[in-house]
């Protein structure tokens, strides 16, 4: 095999049977060398199988400096992100030096705001990672994530994201930051053919619904209303079958592979054939760990949320209320 060959994050998870966040923590920690190419990440064969060496050997390589004798080089200011049409895909000065931001989350709010911080921190190396609300905040937990987003309703309260966050994040100080909010409720059909208005009419006989995966604030969403309409997930036809984003599930309901789905107002703008029954306006926070290292770029974040070129960008897109944009909603 060429000595060109390089693989994406993906494709690492899965030669290594890890998840991506595993992989992405272990680029943050220094010990899989990458690069950026556009917005997406690589690692070289030869450093993926350096670090699968240097696994079997247990010598870590999380410090470039001592195991290599050298210095590393720094990242040219012409490839720190401004310009990715530049770069070459298998430059050695684009190797991951300095400290890397995973930022957990599927909403399309959470890449511009890695751009804004690519561009006001040009130390730091924002990475996103796609996962669902739950999976994101254990990510947290487990020091694999930096910044995570997370949209998760507790049924009994009414209350979005805290109960939450303060059931996962034992032990831990955090900020939580409101990044928007958004309307949340069911795909059905063109003309809504089966009068679907409520919660409850999802107990129609007949009705197929196309659901999201575990761990997604719509899947929650989903549950908790279930729960508390004391109707059996069991009972509704298509509860086990799984899409992985609003866009997938509502595409399914256009096609008339399900009557009804979950998600949000933005998706049924993009998807012919869908209309959209408004049930809840859901708070969709940023949430991050308190360090005295981590104060810079918490700063900035809070900063790029409150400042009128990101919410101008944000603005533009249809279905985001940014009233509280920026507004910290909780902190230890």
């Amino acid at each position: 095999m060429s000595d060109n060959t390089s693989y994406t994050t993906e494709e690492i998870a899965r030669l290594l049977k890890i998840s991506k966040l595993k992989v992405y923590d272990l680029i943050k920690k220094g010990e899989l060398p990458s690069y950026r190419v556009g917005k997406q990440m690589r690692v070289d064969q030869s450093d993926l199988e350096a670090y699968k060496q240097n696994t079997r050997s247990g010598v870590s390589t999380a410090n470039p400096t001592t195991i290599m004798g050298q210095t590393p080089p720094a990242i040219p200011l012409a490839f720190s992100g401004t310009n990715p049409a530049q770069m070459p895909a298998h430059s050695p000065h684009l190797k991951a030096v300095g400290h890397s931001l995973v930022i957990t989350g599927q909403d399309m709010s959470l890449d511009i705001l890695a751009t804004y911080l690519e561009r006001a921190l040009p130390t730091e190396r924002p990475l996103r990672s796609y996962a669902g609300s739950l999976d994101s905040l254990i990510a947290m937990y487990k020091g694999e994530s930096d910044i995570v987003s997370t949209h998760l309703l507790d049924g009994d309260t009414g209350e979005y994201n805290l109960p939450y966050i303060r059931k996962i994040l034992v032990g831990c100080s955090y900020v939580v930051v409101r990044l928007l909010t958004r309307s949340a409720g069911l795909y059905v059909q063109k003309g809504n053919p089966r009068g679907i208005q409520e919660w409850s009419h999802l107990e129609q006989d007949g009705l197929t619904l196309i659901n999201r995966e575990r761990g997604s604030g719509a899947r929650v969403l989903l549950d908790e209303q279930l729960r508390l309409h004391g109707i059996p997930a069991a009972s509704l036809s298509g509860y086990m079958n799984e899409e992985n984003s609003h866009l997938a599930v509502a595409g399914k309901v256009a096609r008339g592979e399900a009557d009804v789905a979950i998600g949000t107002e933005k998706a049924a703008k993009i998807v012919d054939g869908v209309d959209f029954i408004p049930m809840i306006q859901e708070c969709y926070d940023l949430v991050m760990i308190k360090k005295p290292e981590h104060e810079q770029w918490i700063a900035a974040v809070i900063d790029i949320l409150r400042s009128p070129a990101f919410q101008s960008e944000l603005g533009s897109i249809h279905g985001y209320d940014l009233t509280e944009t920026g507004t910290i909603i909780y902190e230890t």
